[in-house]
Order: C-alpha cells, then structure tokens, then sequence
C-alpha cells in the first residue's frame, strides 16, 4: 500500500509510430524510463504508446514493443511525441493526432522531439506559437504550417504547456531540461554526467547548419557575387558592388533583394561569417588574424557578429568544430583557394 504523503510517480508516455527514428526515440527511453529512484523517489514511469496496434517497425529494422493505447497517452503526465517519418508528417494517424490535441485540452504537458513537432501542428497546437525542430525542415514546415513561428535557431523551446525541440542531440538537451524544471538543475546535471552529455549545451543549432549553397546563377547578379566573395577582407560597399555590376545603387538593391531575399550588406555579413566559419574549422590562425582576412577588421567585431548569426563565440565554435588533420594542407581545398 502506498504510504500517506507519497509522492505520485510522474508518467511519461512516449507516442510511438512506424518507421521512426531509432536516436530519438531512445533519448526519452534513457532519460526517463531507467529507474533512477536513487536521486529522485519516485522517479518517472514510462510508457511507449503505439500510434497503431501491435508491434512498431523503427526506420532500422529494429521491432519495439509498445503495449500501451492512445487512451494512456491521455492519462499521462507528460506527452512525448517522438520524431517520426516523412511518412507520417505528412499524413499523420489521425487518432495519433486527436489523442495528442486531447491531452492538451486537459492540460498536459506535451513535448515534441524534433520532427514530432509535425503532429503538433497537424493538431493545432502550436498555432500562433514559437516552436523549433531540425533546421533541414524549415522550409517545408514553414510552407505548410504558416501560422506557426517556428524558429529554425533553437535547440529546444519551452513554451509554457508545450515544448519542442531540433534534431538528434537537441532531444537530449530537451529531455534534459524536463528534468531540470522537475527535480532541478542538481538533479538533472547528476543525469548528464551519467549521459557523459553536458548538461547544457550553449547556443543554438545555427552552428550546426550547412551554409546555404552558393548560386551558379543569379539573375545578372552572379558575377559580382563572385568577385565580393574573393575580396571579402576589402572595404566592401554597396556604391562598389553597384558600379561592379554596373547598376544605379536603386536598382541594384532593388534587384538584389528580389534575388536573394536580402539586404547586400546583410549578405555581405553572412559571407564573411561563413568563411570565418571555413577558417576556424581548417586553420590555426588567431581570431585576430581571421578578422583581418573576413573583413571584420577587429577580433571585437569578429566576435560581435559571429556570435549574433551562430550563437556561439569563435572560439567555442573552433572547439566544436576544429577539423583533424594538417590545417596547411587543407588550406588547397578549392573553396579556399580564393584566399590566396
């Protein structure tokens, strides 16, 4: 018999579908379903939710049992819907679906683990809310959610009731800080060592995205893409690149943006960001030196504006991201040799 004062345990129900992820569906299972009774007693029950009857076949292969219905996904404490396949963003089980706006009706606490984020929205939930998940579905969710604000630069979001998070290792840093609002920070960094995780990652994914790709061709505009991008570390102006390519600096904003969806001095600043990026990751030159060589002009600067578009500082950047090898070599590379 439970004793007078005893604490509930705290259920978690993970909504499970076909195909998904193996990673993020493992990170809820490690975070809250191993007994972890000698920090916190109670600890956390968890129960995996089929979104459709018998067995679950995850995008490896591997079978998992998940015995419980969609009416314990509504009991719970806590609703996880986990990452799931291209499939099922784009036609979600419908039960799945209401189960999910169920439980928020009741006021549950719902948690979306990257691109479970799907299901939300498919649901309504996070209409008219900030949310995140893995920057490479931006464009996609964007175009077919748009009354959401989704904010491709988080790791996670806390929104109150509803929670969301980007891709893979972002799951963990979600999970985590469930934990942390629930048992505290002691409690929750006793967990990431266990992980061997850190209990708190800093900055957001824009560290992690791939740098957009360059255009072959843009209009009249890519020759003079082109000769910017090999004189980066030049004072580069909007008169200069107008008279470049030969326009009115009217027309030349005016095609510009029409273009490339932004500002030439914006772009500009994204360039040399992105190849202080390059040589953060592939040589050992001193920030100083780089800020030289971007066009920054100043270690300060440098910092100033890497930090506002990444997130992180050069250095924690360069920590994350330093690749192995000789930097000299590397330095060949053909998308470097304009540095020369």
């Amino acid at each position: 018999m439970e004793a007078v004062g005893a604490r509930k345990r705290h259920v978690v129900a993970v909504a499970v579908t076909d195909d998904a992820p193996v990673f993020e569906l493992a990170v809820p299972c490690e975070v809250f379903g191993i007994d972890r009774s000698d920090l916190v007693d109670p600890w956390y029950e968890l129960r995996l939710c089929a979104a459709e009857p018998g067995p679950v076949r995850l995008a490896s292969g591997l079978q998992v049992a998940a015995p419980h219905p969609l009416d314990d996904l509504v009991d719970a404490d806590t609703v996880v819907v986990a990452a799931c396949s291209r499939h099922v963003q784009t036609a979600p089980p419908p039960a799945l679906v209401e189960a999910v706006r169920e439980a928020h009706r009741q006021g549950k606490r719902i948690v979306a683990l990257c691109a479970g984020a799907y299901i939300l929205a498919a649901a309504g939930l996070l209409d008219g809310r900030r949310a995140t998940l893995h920057w490479m579905n931006g464009a996609d969710v964007v175009d077919r959610f748009p009354e959401v604000e989704f904010d491709m630069r988080a790791l996670y979001i806390d929104d109150g009731d509803i929670l969301t998070s980007a891709g893979t290792g972002a799951t963990i840093d979600l999970c985590l800080h469930v934990v942390r609002n629930d048992f505290g920070a002691a409690v929750a960094n006793e967990v990431a060592r266990r992980m061997v995780v850190p209990p708190h990652r800093e900055g957001g994914q824009t560290q992690y995205t791939t740098p957009q790709p360059r255009p072959e061709r843009v209009d009249s505009l890519a020759p003079v893409l082109e000769w910017a991008r090999a004189r980066l570390h030049e004072p580069l102006t909007v008169p200069r690149l107008a008279r470049r390519a030969h326009l009115s600096e009217r027309t030349f904003a005016r095609r510009f943006h029409a273009s490339l969806g932004t500002t030439a001095l914006q772009w500009l600043l994204q360039e040399r960001v992105r190849l202080a990026q390059e040589l953060l990751e592939t040589t050992d030159e001193t920030v100083e030196s780089i800020a030289a060589r971007t066009g920054f002009g100043t270690a300060a600067n440098l910092r100033h504006h890497f930090r506002r578009i990444t997130s992180v500082s050069p250095q924690s950047y360069r920590q994350a991201f330093r690749r192995s090898g000789d930097p000299g070599g590397v330095r060949d590379a053909p998308h470097l040799k304009h540095l020369r």
